[in-house]
């Protein structure tokens, strides 16, 4: 057994980091799952030494959610490697951010047909002597020749293959000499996502990348190519791996259940009914199903436009009346006998769209999957069926509320899973959530930074909860600890549970608020970055500002606000869910899986981690100093206090808003 430190990359450990690396090590050596909890500054990051130690040449694969994170990993590993040169990294981001060929439609389709047709011309090319695809004057005319937006070849895909005499007879493909020189230098010298385009110049950087992840010893990937069933199955195809051969490291592991159920649930516009009876309208003479499927859209569009009556924003809607009520005077018996036609009518018109070089999602497809998943959900409590009201009309959704299997799945498939994450607290409950009674090892570490550089402090005398929000003496308080929170010098963050609740009082308090600069997040992302920019930049010019964000949104998760970017958080209100009939389903669904510990585990925790994560943005290093908030009496509850951090819990400062003044007043002098 190589010893941790022997790939641990510091001269010191840190408080509770050394322990931590030995339960991570345990995990690797006995098999099982871990799930850590670890604030900023504990050295998360360091868990890759523990596994380094107990490889035994098995593959570490670690899962990130962000380029930011996955950048913490390469540095991370480079200054491991200066102790042990010989390790070899690697990392693959999604075909989105790395397919250079442009075009419409989705790029994981694109990439999938592109890649067929320009197999079938290499191989055809090859055996009439060209073995050297990118060299071949007809390939390359034909590249030419070819629709920018509707490509049916990939030069790029052409540029990393070539083919060379089989050891018996013919000819076989492997990978050009360019992209393995390439590779080889890539593993020697990491290129940064953002240069990589410029790096493979004329070969697929997504082929490089993964050239060179089969010989690797450590592969940095995105939550999507872990927890995509079909992406996760053909990377480990392609890299020649089992699961039960890798040691697995799931980076930032509170986001893991939303990015699960995200992926399981699937959504019906009225608009992907019209566009679904568009690509059926020259199919009746060459698919007999397609004139009884398109007899069956006026009732789906019908279906939906009922509901646009609603007055609620978000509803469940009954299954079995949506199946009588697209089945009736239709030629169909049953929803089955439907989805078996759909799936014929898909296939064919995929195969028709790809020999032109449209790779669109069709909406047959989409309307394929939505049925299907709506069958499944009838006999799985686990699938909601319900429709949402947006800008845009009505949006049914068949929606994934529990992660549990499909995590389990996942994590007990690999030869080890070590979770982290900062705000895994409290660490059993995400335990029971995510695994359930399944064998899990858990560990919470302490807040390795010092006491002295943070201000914890809860206020006992104002809520956004829904029966307070016409008090006039609550909202005028809420206001006045806006403002004296924002008197403090520095950049401050103000986060709430709703844009809705975020424009109120950004109305209210930004006329009270004097010397700062404001910005508000805007509910477009198009110039969310733009203004995050500005915002972070001011210390540098010795300028401050306010900003007005929404716990869990664009401006709270995944950012890194260093130094003086960002002096002071606080949170106004408990951002809990709408608390609606679909969210009332989901509550009945795990009180029935958890018991009474099934409301806070679905409703009350993800509100306390979204809260912890936008808190989390202000101390990033051991010498920043700053202020914490929580503004909402609902945090001094027992239950919602005891999912706070320890530290958390030990140093908060309760305070009615007298109290609050002369804290403040304290930490500025």
């Amino acid at each position: 057994m190589d010893s941790i430190d022997s790939f641990f990359p510091y001269s010191e450990y840190r408080p509770g980091q050394r322990h931590m690396l030995e339960v991570s090590a345990q995990v690797a050596r006995d098999g099982g799952i871990a799930m850590i909890d670890a604030p900023t500054g504990s050295g998360k990051s360091s868990v890759v030494a523990a596994l380094l130690a107990e490889r035994k040449g098995r593959k570490i694969v670690i899962a990130v959610r962000t380029i930011s994170q996955l950048t913490t990993f390469i540095r991370e590993l480079e200054l491991v490697k200066q102790k042990q040169p010989q390790i070899k990294t690697v990392y693959l981001v999604g075909k989105g951010s790395m397919c250079p060929l442009g075009g419409v439609g989705d790029v994981y389709r694109r990439c999938e047909g592109v890649k067929a047709f320009s197999n079938s011309l290499m191989r055809d090319r090859a055996e009439k002597g060209a073995m050297i695809p990118a060299k071949d004057p007809f390939i390359i005319q034909q590249v030419r020749r070819m629709d920018k937006e509707h490509p049916l070849l990939c030069p790029y895909y052409i540029g990393s293959k070539m083919f060379v005499q089989a050891e018996g007879v013919g000819i076989r493909m492997i990978p050009s000499t360019e992209l393995r020189n390439k590779a080889e230098r890539v593993i020697a010298n990491p290129v940064p996502p953002r240069e990589l385009s410029e790096y493979s110049a004329g070969i697929c950087p997504y082929e490089l990348m993964m050239h060179a992840a089969k010989t690797t010893d450590v592969v940095i990937l995105n939550y999507h190519h872990l927890f995509d069933r079909d992406i996760r199955e053909q990377l480990y195809a392609n890299l020649n791996v089992e699961p039960q051969d890798i040691l697995l490291l799931i980076d930032e592991a509170h986001n893991c259940g939303d990015v699960i159920t995200g992926i399981e649930s699937v959504t019906l516009e009225e608009r992907d009914l019209e566009q679904a009876s568009r690509e059926l309208s020259g199919m009746q003479k060459r698919h007999k199903g397609a004139e009884a499927v398109r007899h069956v859209l006026p009732r789906l569009t019908e279906f939906i436009r009922g509901l646009a009556n609603s007055t609620e924003g978000e509803d469940w809607f009954d299954p079995a009346i949506f199946d009588r009520m697209i089945i009736r005077e239709s030629l169909y018996r049953q929803m089955d006998e439907i989805v078996d036609d759909l799936m014929g009518l898909a296939e064919t018109i995929r195969e028709k769209n790809q020999k032109s070089g449209e790779f669109r999602e069709t909406a047959i497809e989409r309307l394929t999957e939505f049925l299907v998943r709506l069958s499944n959900s009838a006999t799985d409590p686990s699938f909601l069926t319900l429709y949402r009201k947006e800008e845009s009309g009505i949006t049914l959704e068949v929606r994934s509320i529990d992660p549990a299997d499909s995590l389990t799945e996942v994590c007990g498939s690999h030869a080890c899973c070590i979770l982290i994450s900062g705000t895994l607290s409290p660490v059993e409950s995400f335990k029971k959530y995510y695994f359930g009674k399944a064998l899990v090892t858990t560990l919470s570490l302490p807040n390795a930074f010092p006491k002295e550089n943070r201000l914890v402090a809860c206020s006992n005398d104002i809520t956004t909860a829904y029966s307070m929000r016409q008090n006039r003496d609550n909202t005028n308080k809420i206001v006045e600890y806006i403002r004296s929170f924002s008197t403090l010098k520095g950049n401050r963050a103000i986060y709430f549970s709703s844009y809705q609740i975020l424009e109120s009082y950004a109305d209210l308090a930004v006329p009270h608020i004097r010397g700062k600069k404001i910005f508000i997040e805007p509910r477009d992302a198009a110039n969310a970055s733009a203004a995050l920019t500005e915002f972070l930049s001011l210390p540098s010019r010795r300028e401050s500002g306010v900003m007005f964000a929404v716990c869990g949104g664009k401006w709270s998760e995944g950012l890194d606000y260093r130094g003086e970017m960002l002096s002071g958080a606080m949170v106004i209100g408990l951002p809990l869910a709408p608390f609606n009939r679909v969210r009332r389903m989901m509550i009945e669904y795990f009180r029935h899986k958890f018991g009474d510990e099934g409301e806070f585990l679905c409703y009350t925790l993800p509100a306390v981690n979204r809260s912890l994560q936008a808190l989390g943005r202000v101390l990033r290093t051991p010498e920043d100093r700053g202020v914490l908030v929580l503004g909402e009496k609902r945090f001094l509850e027992k239950r919602v206090r005891n999912a706070l951090p320890a530290w958390m819990q030990e140093e908060m400062i309760v305070c009615d808003l007298e109290r609050f003044r002369e804290v403040l007043a304290q930490w500025k002098s």
